[in-house]
């Protein structure tokens, strides 16, 4: 388990010596077969758990992350940090514990998730277009792409057809 952007690695531990560690989670000794060391510390791996969804890190991966106080796994960090944590649509924070919708690296709450001409919320299964920071359905795409012209859409990249996952 290592934490990103850190480069400490653990101090040996001895093999057959009476030196035991103790668990920077809980304070007990550590007497299990496999252990865990992030942020300067070891770990049981019962022990090291994301502060928000509570999944075991030495069971999810090799990684883990910290920020403000908090372990966290990656879907997590990147779920509050990773793009400042706020809907692209409202601005709203998200929660952590909350499932969000992505496109182009813009993260919506399910409900914000929507075409910016009809409303009508954009569910997995749906193509969709992304044009100017901008989410339109199938239906509702602007006439400018239907027809090829794009002079009015070339202040940013357009992006193909998308299909929501």
């Amino acid at each position: 388990m290592v934490n990103p952007g850190g480069n400490s690695q653990p101090p040996p531990v001895g093999v057959g010596s009476l030196s035991w560690k103790r668990c920077a989670g809980c304070g007990g000794k550590i007497a299990d077969r496999f252990l865990l060391y992030t942020m300067d510390s070891y770990w049981h791996s019962r022990c090291l758990k994301c502060s928000c969804c509570q999944a075991q890190l030495g069971e999810i991966g090799t990684s883990c992350y910290t920020k403000s106080g908090m372990i966290l796994c990656r879907n997590d960090y990147i779920r509050l940090f990773g793009n400042s944590g706020a809907c692209s649509a409202c601005g709203q924070s998200i929660p952590a514990s909350e499932l969000v919708m992505r496109a182009q690296g813009n993260v919506y709450h399910l409900k914000c998730f929507t075409c910016s001409t009809c409303r009508n919320r954009l569910v997995p299964g749906d193509r969709f277009h992304y044009i100017n920071g901008s989410l339109f359905c199938e239906h509702d795409r602007p006439t400018a792409l239907i027809n090829g012209h794009l002079s009015s859409l070339q202040t940013n990249p357009l992006l193909p057809d998308q299909k929501v996952c």
